[in-house]
């Protein structure tokens, strides 16, 4: 991806995503790197981390369009990484995940149009697929309008393409600072259910799928990397052994809204992905609604035996899980 002069917008960009990608960016050409939220502590504490000239900060809801059009003005690229993320949080107030899930990235499309941004990325998840938690519905809605928009642009409009993701390891409210906080205070760390598996991926493969999606993707694509799983037991004896505590679990059942593994791709889109090396990339169904064509064609969509999920994609042992974590800041 040639960043060359280029000028970059992350929506929720204070957060675990938008650092990420500020530290590889910042390194290169790139013109300008502008951070949109609506915190502005974290803007702050931020702009004090990188003393950066190239860094922009822009105070804005994703939920109110008026305060964040101005900010999309001059962009070339989006990230699109402002959401509501907690499980158990959004099953307690769902229609506030709904105002910023979907509603917020409705609005980050229609900014992206109106100010003819080349290329737009929205960060999804795999609570996305099979959903049956608020965030997992919010995460699918928003997938469906982003699709639904990219049918209705024109071909110099801007292009909108999804990358779906699994457990992103250390970000900010995930499960491992927990554990090591927990280690810290000297009790044993919380397990919800020994055989729930989960992807495991860093913040850099997080970063390396969206810059994929941004060289490869065009209209309404949904890129997904693929990534190895342990179950929430082997990450917790990983962590446990790198720390060298003896601190022992606990285990205190599934939370609201938790399943016992995740789907990446499911068993519909697997029957029109494209496999690539390390990649999925499942191509928008632009098909009309005059469907009895396609029947008469012999096509379909469906292959029931095939799905993506963190239960059937490469398992990791504690040794590999431990390999996994020596990858973050926080185990070195």
């Amino acid at each position: 991806m040639n960043l060359d002069g280029k000028v970059l917008l992350i929506t929720g960009g204070t957060g675990s995503f938008g650092n990420a990608v500020a530290k590889r960016f910042l390194k290169t050409s790139i013109k300008e790197i502008r951070i949109l939220s609506r915190d502005e502590k974290k803007q702050d504490d931020m702009r004090k981390l990188y003393n950066d000239s190239k860094l922009k900060f822009y105070i804005g809801d994703v939920r109110d369009y008026n305060s964040i059009v101005g900010a999309f003005k001059g962009v070339d690229y989006v990230f699109s990484a402002a959401a509501l993320k907690q499980v158990p949080s959004c099953e307690f107030y769902p229609i506030e995940a709904m105002k910023t899930n979907v509603v917020g990235s409705d609005n980050v499309i229609t900014a992206c149009v109106e100010n003819h941004v080349k290329k737009a990325i929205f960060l999804s998840t795999d609570k996305a697929a099979y959903p049956i938690n608020a965030m997992g519905i919010t995460k699918a809605l928003m997938e469906k309008n982003v699709v639904a928009r990219s049918r209705q642009l024109l071909p110099q409009d801007t292009v909108l393409c999804l990358t779906r993701y699994g457990n992103v390891m250390a970000s900010r409210g995930s499960v491992i600072p927990l554990f090591l906080d927990q280690i810290k205070a000297g009790k044993p760390i919380t397990i919800t259910n020994p055989d729930m598996t989960r992807f495991m991926m860093t913040l850099d493969d997080a970063v390396d799928l969206v810059l994929y999606a941004f060289e490869h993707g065009e209209q309404g694509d949904l890129f997904v990397q693929k990534a190895p799983a342990a179950t929430i037991e082997t990450l917790a004896d990983a962590v446990l052994e790198l720390t060298g505590s003896k601190v022992g679990k606990s285990y205190i059942g599934t939370r609201h809204g938790e399943k016992l593994f995740e789907v990446l791709v499911t068993s519909e889109e697997m029957a029109r992905a494209e496999n690539l090396p390390g990649f999925f990339c499942i191509k928008a169904d632009n098909r009309d609604l005059n469907y009895d064509k396609f029947i008469s064609e012999g096509k379909t969509l469906f292959d029931m035996e095939s799905q993506y999920t963190s239960h059937n994609t490469e398992r990791l042992d504690i040794e590999g899980m431990k390999k996994q974590l020596l990858r973050l800041d926080l185990f070195q």
